[in-house]
């Protein structure tokens, strides 16, 4: 390994000890400790091996479940450190704010966003956005602050409980910025499970030729959840981009739970189900990538819903875990073949 990625990999090493959540690391290094016969020293110095050899996060270690593969196989994941360099390429930070910030994200793609939204502004004013948010049909509100991520800081509230005084006093009270309405899914979908929104996380790809390829498709399970993130819980499973169809089992972040064939509430077989309208995510997929091609690697989520589809978010760091952990498949090659000068 050259000086230059040792020195790299080593911030690197820094910021995943930084941000690393210490409680659920103990736990998991406890878990594969008893259940491999491997000694915790062994395994930290493992994964520690692992991000200057193979350019994942320390957590990424356990979620890829390195401790079982070989080197061969440890070669193919694309992990942290890698996600991050293709994604300065992909989506450069000239032109990713667009994607950063929802408010720039709603103004960029407005034609392709079918739900009412409005500003903390707009709620100020009392203008029609705002009433428009406040009496929409589905009875609920979603609000965030438009640089969250992760999920974090959404929440679902009904619009009975709240004028707009009221709304405007909360969202000043939790940073929050954005008010929207609640997007009222597709009733298969909505069978799959009703607790939240299920999306559909598209993975596009602008190639040297300026066309759109999909990477893949994942669609995001709620468990009596009203957000559908897997850092929540939730289950993720793989979208066969032919069919439209469900091809795997409901896979959990945490890798102590095993994966699902049926909704562990609904009781839905996940594998074969059918998401309706796929032809039509296919080619509104399509039509939003080229929006902005300068962001050329994207992870769309989107909602399918009676009669549309629409359009919640744009991420540039669109989860490798999310995207390979479902299909239990390195796929580093696929980004090797993307990147072009």
């Amino acid at each position: 390994m050259k000086f230059k990625s040792i020195i790299k990999r080593s911030i690197y090493l820094g910021y995943y000890l930084k941000k690393l959540e210490t409680k659920e690391f103990k736990v998991l290094l406890n878990q594969i400790s008893k259940d491999y016969d491997l000694t915790k020293p062994r395994i930290i110095l493992d994964a520690v091996l692992s991000v200057y050899k193979y350019n994942i996060g320390l957590m990424d270690y356990f979620i890829f479940k390195f401790f079982e593969k070989n080197s061969e196989e440890r070669e193919k994941w694309v992990g942290t450190g890698y996600k991050y360099e293709f994604d300065l390429w992909a989506s450069p930070k000239s032109s990713r704010s667009i994607l950063e910030n929802k408010l720039e994200f709603y103004k960029a793609y407005r034609p392709f966003i079918k739900h009412t939204y409005c500003t903390l502004g707009d709620l100020d004013l009392q203008n029609e956005k705002a009433m428009q948010v406040l009496n929409n049909k589905s009875g609920k509100i979603v609000v965030k602050n438009s640089f969250g991520q992760c999920g974090l800081g959404i929440e679902v509230l009904l619009c009975e409980n709240y004028d707009l005084n009221s709304l405007v006093s909360y969202m000043k009270a939790n940073n929050l910025n954005i008010a929207e309405e609640f997007i009222i899914q597709h009733d298969e979908i909505d069978q799959l499970s009703s607790s939240g929104v299920n999306t559909i996380r598209m993975i596009t790809v602008i190639n040297k030729d300026g066309d759109v390829d999909i990477l893949g498709a994942r669609i995001r399970i709620t468990i009596n959840n009203h957000i559908d993130n897997l850092a929540a819980g939730n289950l993720a499973c793989s979208i066969d981009l032919d069919t439209g169809k469900i091809n795997g089992e409901g896979i959990f972040k945490d890798i102590r739970k095993k994966s699902l064939s049926r909704h562990p509430i609904t009781n839905k077989y996940l594998v074969g189900y059918q998401i309706p309208m796929w032809h039509e995510v296919i080619k509104y997929t399509k039509e939003i990538a080229k929006y902005h091609p300068e962001n050329r690697s994207v992870g769309w989520d989107i909602v399918v819903t009676s009669d549309n589809i629409d359009l919640i978010e744009g991420n540039h760091n669109w989860c490798e875990i999310l995207w390979q952990v479902p299909v239990n498949k390195g796929l580093k090659d696929i980004l090797e073949e993307c990147r072009y000068a």
